[in-house]
């Protein structure tokens, strides 16, 4: 009887220890706020992502990092989730939204996060970072047949900056500074932002002057299509950075065109809500499942 107990007691911590690390590995990535200290250093390899270019020549070269789900092969047609990471277009890079990709590897779909310019690193404006993004999104679905993903089926995410070069990601029109070459060859299929900038206007608009003469171009809430894909987004109702009214304002006018926009506003929480209210960093991982799960996206 003993030797049974001992049994039962090693498979029982194994079981505690096993359920631990999965929750740890599909923890919500913590991403600061926009002009938070983050690494000045451009990473040029991730732990537990492959690393390709999008971009090798001017304006400058452009890397991608790639977290592929157990089972891939370059025959499937998996789901893709790309993440921006934020940093108010100065700060931040790949190593902050690489935490999205490995999440999205766990569901099946291909995990991706993108380098974009920043001010910090390159010296550029927004309009640099909104280039890149399209652009970002442009390589993965003209390269969607050797990175095994259905390139209709990618949902494009971010947070704060990569929530605004997210969103642009689903406007056609050209904006300023972006090269048509790039552009998206289709839309995503949906949008998870978070803490999101969509109003760069100078009226009512983050940082207008980042943007100087097109502030109101590259506003995404001034320019959205007609049809644009469902969205989710969060926001904290305490966000001192990005107010809140910015993604209230954003889902009243995708409702009232007839889109899909899911907004959870929470309670308390500043531009990290997550690190503000700590039960958001879970419920944001399980809403998303959900919305993932209703747009037909999870295999």
């Amino acid at each position: 009887m003993r030797a049974a107990y001992v049994k039962n007691l090693f498979a029982a911590i194994a079981l505690a220890i096993t359920s631990a690390t999965l929750c740890a590995q599909e923890k919500i990535p913590d991403e600061r706020t926009p002009l938070a200290a983050h690494s000045t250093a451009t990473p040029t390899s991730l732990p537990g992502a492959e690393t390709y270019f999008y971009r090798t020549g001017a304006p400058a070269p452009m890397r991608l990092f790639i977290v592929k789900p157990a089972g891939w092969t370059a025959q499937d047609k998996r789901p893709a989730l790309i993440h921006f990471f934020g940093g108010g277009w100065t700060t931040g890079t790949p190593a902050s939204s690489v935490g999205w990709a490995k999440i999205a590897a766990q569901l099946g779909f291909v995990g991706i996060a993108p380098d974009y310019r920043t001010k910090g690193r390159h010296d550029t404006s927004p309009l640099a970072s909104v280039a890149d993004a399209r652009a970002a999104l442009h390589w993965v679905q003209v390269h969607a047949s050797e990175l095994g993903l259905d390139p209709k089926k990618i949902v494009v995410g971010g947070n704060s900056a990569g929530g605004h070069v997210a969103l642009w990601t689903a406007i056609t029109p050209n904006p300023p500074g972006s090269d048509a070459a790039e552009a998206p060859l289709y839309k995503p299929a949906a949008l998870f932002i978070t803490s999101s900038v969509s109003d760069t206007s100078i009226e009512t608009g983050y940082t207008p002057k980042r943007f100087g003469i097109n502030s109101l171009a590259l506003s995404p809430v001034h320019q959205l299509d007609d049809k644009m894909p469902p969205v989710l987004a969060f926001h904290g109702d305490a966000d001192t950075t990005v107010p809140v009214a910015q993604s209230v304002a954003l889902r009243d006018k995708l409702i009232s065109a007839g889109n899909t926009c899911e907004l959870h506003i929470v309670h308390g929480g500043g531009h990290n809500y997550g690190g503000d209210v700590p039960e958001w960093r879970e419920k944001t991982r399980v809403l998303l499942n959900d919305f993932l799960s209703r747009q037909k996206l999870l295999r």
